[in-house]
């Protein structure tokens, strides 16, 4: 994520601030990805903290717009809940703009999401499966409580779990139905994820009841379910290795083998992309090793995992230009 400052006093801010220390209100405004200090705002400014600006003629922001559904805020701590998943959604809609998904520029289908809560008011939690289906994303709100995120990343026994993750793997399956009208795209898809085709919900019981080992063909262990999910998880890791890439630099951090002035999502060059951001997650994980946290990005990209990867990233950041 970029950094910005405020354009009043200078002063850094950050993506979610709503006013700045000098006390000047902040909005950030999509289209330009850059920070204002006046602009018509979101309708939910006040009661999710949403600080972007309203879409043109609109109420809603570009990314509160998209959510066709949201929990009962008068019930438990929904309020609080969807302001942060809300949060994550608009940081990830964000880091998809600078490749040009979801801008004005692009004249594709935008996903529609169900922000749903397993307390509905009713007295027992209810079961939600976030997941994918035709364009509409479905995201279980309860999951940004961070204990609540902990003790299922413990159960599934993944390495990864957040709210960003979440919209990141979800996201990637919407983008899949994008890019399949685009010439090439399942010729070259097959080979390396396998016939998307295959009975998705045979393959997840089958997954849920023989767990296959990852090995190096794959990024994660649930990606080994099916093709559609090989991908979805492929596409997320690519998103969170050029974010935290992208972060490290505007932070104005400087290490070896990372050129000056870099810039991840201007990158083509998929292979150096992935070099310099495993450079950036190594030098973190040692400096989280040395306050005991868990490493940044505890993954490893074998050749094969590699390949994925930049076929993903040739796509997703060239959509347009190949008729998604």
């Amino acid at each position: 994520m970029q950094s910005f400052t405020c354009p009043d006093c200078d002063a850094r801010v950050y993506f979610e601030n709503l006013f700045c220390a000098c006390g000047a209100s902040l909005y950030y405004e999509p289209e330009s990805r850059a920070m204002l200090n006046q602009g018509e705002p979101c309708a939910n400014r006040e009661t999710i903290q949403c600080n972007w600006v309203a879409a043109p003629g609109q109420a809603l922001c570009r990314s509160c717009a998209m959510s066709d559904v949201v929990p009962a805020l008068n019930v438990g701590d929904n309020q609080q809940l969807l302001e942060r998943a809300e949060r994550a959604k608009r940081w990830v809609l964000a880091n998809l703009s600078n490749w040009q998904w979801f801008t004005d520029a692009d004249q594709g289908m935008r996903p529609r999401f169900q922000m749903l809560s397993e307390n509905t008011g009713g007295g027992r939690a209810v079961q939600i499966m976030m997941g994918h289906d035709n364009g509409e994303i479905v995201i279980n709100v309860t999951e940004a409580d961070e204990l609540i995120r902990v003790q299922r990343q413990q159960q599934l026994g993944e390495q990864y779990r957040s709210m960003v993750g979440h919209f990141r793997h979800e996201l990637a399956h919407f983008l899949f139905d994008r890019l399949t009208v685009a010439p090439g795209f399942q010729a070259e898809f097959r080979p390396l994820f396998g016939d998307e085709t295959q009975d998705y919900n045979a393959a997840l019981q089958e997954h849920y009841a023989n767990p296959k080992d990852p090995g190096e063909d794959f990024i994660t262990a649930y990606a080994t379910s099916h093709p559609h999910e090989d991908w979805a998880e492929t596409v997320a890791h690519l998103l969170h290795m050029v974010d935290f890439t992208d972060s490290f630099i505007n932070a104005g951090l400087l290490m070896k083998n990372v050129p000056d002035g870099y810039q991840p999502y201007a990158e083509t060059d998929a292979d150096h992309l992935l070099n310099i951001a495993a450079e950036v997650a190594i030098a973190i994980n040692d400096i989280n090793r040395a306050l005991d946290n868990s490493d940044l990005y505890p993954f490893i990209l074998t050749p094969k995992i590699r390949e994925k990867i930049k076929f993903a990233h040739g796509w997703i950041s060239n959509h347009a230009a190949r008729g998604a």
